[in-house]
């Protein structure tokens, strides 16, 4: 009988029991938070962990942990990978594939959330091009790397509640720009490229998930500003009111690391492949209005919103992938 985790699991209470001896998998920002506790309960079970940061002298630190506890072969490398330049992107996925060495699972952690308005070094709105175009670009040069039966698991967020994708607009053109809608817009876009790279890729064994870790107290809140946490008070505040509602409980790393592991490494491929996860299981499709925190808005799983948004966003970047 298959173990049952929750919302309180930690990565550890996860991964007991599991071996990932012998198995390589890429994590992206493992310079602080979720990015760390994951790396480090991968090489803890085993994996050779390969840790992508643009800040590598920050990277090396944090990661002290990671290294302390890798067992039975596991391991830990950086890389340098900064998702808002895609000369950045283009020259770490050049570099992972000249090595050759394949890939069991791709899990892209790293983030940004609710900056001011600002644009990536390619001119693409800050949260838009680093969330997703970096990671869109990073993964689908590296495709050629991921074994049969590997996995890509994309950390989303409920914050995809608060806005779809933007199609016309991505980059806040002509739209007045809210430091939440973009971020929501980038967590939709997580969630739909998962969708379409596993279409893609599941004839290959290849199979792609998206997930929400949980509220986290980490670096992500770090570019908030007074009136991005006035708008997040009163989202809170919003989540409090619906019925039934019970006080976000905020989790540790190892607990909100536990469903990218869980979904890594785990479940079952065909459970998780196209979906959204949350608290170590398969989340809720809820078509209801305003943020619940809790659940997946059918529009972030439409296959062919998922292929309308690959499709702008090959043309965004310059670039055809297969």
């Amino acid at each position: 009988m298959s173990k049952s985790f929750g919302a309180e699991s930690s990565t550890d209470e996860v991964l007991e029991g599991v071996s990932l001896s012998g198995r390589r998998v890429l994590v992206t920002g493992v310079s602080a938070g979720l990015g760390v506790g994951t790396a480090r309960a991968l090489a803890a079970h085993g994996a050779e962990v390969v840790g992508a940061a643009r800040d590598l002298t920050k990277a090396k630190a944090a990661t002290a942990p990671v290294r302390a506890d890798a067992a039975d072969g596991g391991s830990l490398e950086l890389v340098q990978l900064d998702l808002a330049s895609l000369s950045s992107v283009r020259a770490c996925a050049a570099a992972l594939v000249a090595n050759g060495k394949p890939f069991d699972l791709v899990i892209c952690n790293a983030g940004v959330m609710a900056t001011p308005f600002g644009k990536t070094a390619d001119g693409f709105e800050t949260q838009f091009g680093t969330n997703h175009l970096g990671h869109f670009v990073l993964v689908n040069r590296i495709a050629s790397l991921m074994k049969p039966g590997g996995r890509l698991v994309n950390l989303s967020s409920a914050g995809h509640q608060l806005s779809d994708v933007d199609l016309a607009d991505p980059n806040f053109e002509r739209t007045p720009y809210s430091a939440w809608a973009s971020y929501g817009r980038s967590k939709t876009a997580n969630i739909l490229f998962a969708v379409e790279f596993d279409r893609r890729h599941k004839d290959r064994g290849i199979r792609a998930a998206a997930l929400h870790p949980g509220a986290i107290q980490t670096e992500l809140s770090r570019y908030l500003d007074e009136e991005a946490w006035r708008e997040l008070t009163e989202i809170m505040a919003q989540v409090g009111r619906l019925p039934g509602a019970k006080p976000i409980s905020y989790k540790s790393v190892p607990q909100g690391a536990a469903t990218s592991v869980w979904a890594a490494a785990v479940a079952k491929a065909d459970a998780v492949g196209g979906r959204y996860c949350e608290d170590c299981h398969v989340a809720e499709v809820i078509d209801a209005p305003g943020f619940t925190f809790a659940g997946v808005r059918p529009y972030a799983l439409n296959p062919d919103h998922a292929w309308a948004l690959w499709a702008k966003s090959e043309e965004l970047v310059g670039e055809r992938f297969a």
